[in-house]
């Protein structure tokens, strides 16, 4: 287990906040699906590395075929996609493994850019967008998140972006922060997707942004904004409501992990995760999204996963194994149960975790 965790204070409007976790699983391409929490019985094991999870889909529709699969297969006929990449208005600045910067609105800004190290001739990489916590930077999230092995393992282009520094949460989430502040970051977005996209061969239907505490209550917020490109998204003790944005609908229901550390997940008791967290899945139920629901006891700290091909292998495997091309509110997991590297206080759906109980071995922290 680490020995710190996503931490960071924030005063604004009154309130303390801290920025945390992050979570880490066995093996991506287990197979035996476990019997995830909530009554969802085990099934057919997941696939390898990126590759296809659970069983053949169920009717759909009017009797029509739900297609299941993964990143790694091609779509079917029919299926919907994702809107074209952005187009950079410019020349995009030739990237490189590690630190890039870029010409945006509103200025340059900085990322990190994590690749794998031995790309493949034809290889098409999924992207997962990464946002670091209040108290952190793109550095901390690659080094903690061990973002090179999971890319290495797992295949896919990790987007790291810095804060600008100028918002009090670190992204512009808050009820208070302007929309043409929101703009500037959504088209920060827009702008890293089109130039990874210009120079790497990358697999549009594979998508994904994470985040860890605000940096999960701002993909919270790009997942209603830019549903159009994502296929999936990872809310690690984020959400919506109260002083952040509420939730509204997205043009895609993507599927999407939600977790937090139970009721002790705040900060000085002024922010409560718990809360925020709940608000985000009733709007993904309201508007009928797939979603898997994860509850631990540690608070706001690390979550006590126990990965093996990276700390949070079982996160990016969610990602892989849901593509933009599933029909709105299916999933595989859905006919195979969770796979085995989602931990037991996981389930499918609102109110479907059973909230862990054991030792944790980090504090909460604020």
């Amino acid at each position: 287990m680490r020995n710190r965790w996503f931490c960071g204070v924030l005063v604004s409007l009154g309130l303390c906040v801290a920025c945390g976790g992050s979570s880490d699983a066995d093996p991506a391409g287990s197979g035996g699906a476990s019997a995830g929490a909530g009554g969802q019985s085990g099934g057919a094991g997941t696939g390898g590395l990126g590759g296809s999870a659970g069983s053949a889909g169920a009717g759909g529709q009017g009797g029509s075929p739900v297609a299941f699969g993964s990143c790694a297969d091609t779509p079917p006929p029919g299926a919907e996609k994702p809107a074209p990449l952005p187009t950079y208005a410019g020349t995009c600045p030739t990237l490189v493994a590690g630190d890039n910067t870029i010409t945006t609105q509103g200025g340059s800004r900085g990322f990190r850019l994590a690749l794998p190290t031995d790309i493949k001739p034809g290889e098409n990489l999924p992207v997962i967008f990464l946002w670091h916590w209040l108290g952190g930077d793109a550095k901390d999230f690659y080094e903690l998140g061990e973002v090179q092995k999971a890319v290495d393992s797992q295949r896919f282009i990790g987007v790291l972006p810095e804060k600008k520094g100028d918002t009090l949460f670190t992204w512009p989430m808050e009820v208070v922060s302007s929309q043409a502040r929101v703009d500037e970051e959504l088209q920060f977005f827009d702008d890293m997707l089109a130039c990874v996209g210009a120079q790497f061969s990358v697999n549009e239907n594979c998508v994904s942004s994470a985040g860890v505490s605000a940096g999960a209550l701002w993909t919270g917020q790009l997942a209603i904004e830019r549903g159009k490109h994502l296929s999936s998204f990872i809310s690690l003790s984020g959400g919506t409501g109260g002083v952040i944005r509420p939730w509204k609908s997205s043009e895609h229901a993507m599927p999407a992990l939600v977790l937090w550390g139970g009721p002790t997940d705040n900060c000085a008791g002024l922010l409560q995760f718990e809360s925020t967290s709940k608000s985000l899945e009733d709007g993904l139920e309201k508007d009928g999204h797939f979603f898997i629901e994860c509850v631990h006891n540690c608070g706001h700290s690390q979550p006590p996963f126990d990965g093996s091909l990276s700390t949070y292998s079982g996160l990016w495997q969610f990602v892989l194994d849901h593509p933009y091309w599933l029909k709105d509110g299916t999933s595989p997991y859905s006919q195979s149960g969770l796979p085995s590297d989602m931990p037991a206080w996981c389930g499918i759906g609102k109110g479907s975790a059973t909230m862990r109980t054991g030792v944790c071995d980090n504090p909460s922290q604020c």
